[in-house]
């Protein structure tokens, strides 16, 4: 039986719902060693900025349970040297390109995106809203209107589609997706980390020079479905999945709660080829379920 992994976002064909998720990767250089990046649907890389960043002093990475802490701080070549040395090595990669970004203002947002709309290779941006805006103070993940403000002025300037990543550290997520929707998103990702800290009982010290971090890996899966399936519900946008992805099983609770697309983090760092292992994993269940298409199982999950 042959079965069918492409998936649509927003006009956009991916070969497969597998993706990276930002910040796990880097520009896609070092996996390129492990497999063929035209393996996967898409790669997204680390969040780009308009300036360099070196991010936060080490430790910035500690393990905790089933998870894993970061607070890297946004460290990135920043937009000019991305477009100069970054770009060459995407243009060769037979997959499809998403650049995070973030910034701390709306004017951050639109002029990285406006120099991305210059690069027919970058096939959607994906806006990293987990940073507080130097105007407000707040997160742009935490306030709808803030959000929707935020996308229809990238909107303004990008003219392919964009995606928001919304952060789980807010009161209602499906407030935030609709701002999104309301400010012409094509698609939101979910979930981006949680907020998490960890103590060396030895020192009394946090284990992170950040003292907190985003806290990812299976641990948080069940709280990312949770999130996946009520924003699907209540919104219309395209979904694209985050939180604890390791194997094929986990892939197919995601489309089955909502999501079209999955990104695949934490895992990267145990298995490079993850992503490999999983779409051939997701091929075969669809196989043994006789079911030809991967679009099949999206919103499908069957309620008591």
């Amino acid at each position: 039986m042959t079965v069918d992994l492409r998936v649509n976002i927003a006009g956009v064909e991916f070969a497969n719902p597998i993706m990276t998720a930002s910040g796990c990767c880097g520009y896609g250089d070092e996996l390129a060693t492990i497999f063929p990046l035209s393996k996967l649907g898409a790669l997204v890389t680390k969040s780009i900025t308009q300036n360099p960043r070196l991010g936060h002093k080490p430790p910035r990475v500690a393990e905790a349970t089933m998870s894993m802490l970061n607070a890297i701080g946004l460290a990135n070549v920043g937009i000019d040297a991305f477009v100069t040395d970054k770009i060459p090595f995407l243009n060769k990669q037979k997959t499809k390109i998403i650049v995070n970004v973030a910034g701390w203002s709306i004017e951050d947002y639109t002029s990285v995106c406006a120099r991305l709309n210059d690069i027919p290779r970058v096939d959607m941006v994906e806006l990293n809203f987990s940073c507080p805006n130097v105007e407000s103070g707040l997160e742009f993940s935490s306030d709808a209107t803030q959000m929707e403000r935020a996308v229809r002025a990238v909107k303004n300037v990008f003219s392919r589609p964009i995606v928001a990543k919304l952060s789980p550290n807010v009161t209602n997520i499906v407030d935030i997706a609709k701002g999104a929707e309301q400010g012409g998103a094509d698609a939101v990702s979910l979930i981006n980390s949680l907020i998490g800290t960890a103590i060396d009982i030895e020192t009394w010290r946090p284990r992170l020079t950040n003292n907190t971090g985003g806290l990812t890996g299976p641990a948080v899966k069940p709280i990312a479905l949770a999130m996946v399936n009520k924003v699907h519900n209540q919104c219309r946008l395209p979904i694209i999945g985050i939180g604890g992805i390791r194997t094929a099983d986990d892939v197919v609770e995601f489309l089955l709660c909502g999501a079209t697309a999955v990104q695949v983090g934490t895992a990267l760092f145990v298995e490079p080829s993850a992503p490999v292992t999983i779409a051939k994993g997701l091929a075969d269940y669809l196989k043994r379920k006789k079911i030809s298409s991967v679009s099949q199982l999206v919103g499908k999950v069957v309620r008591h």
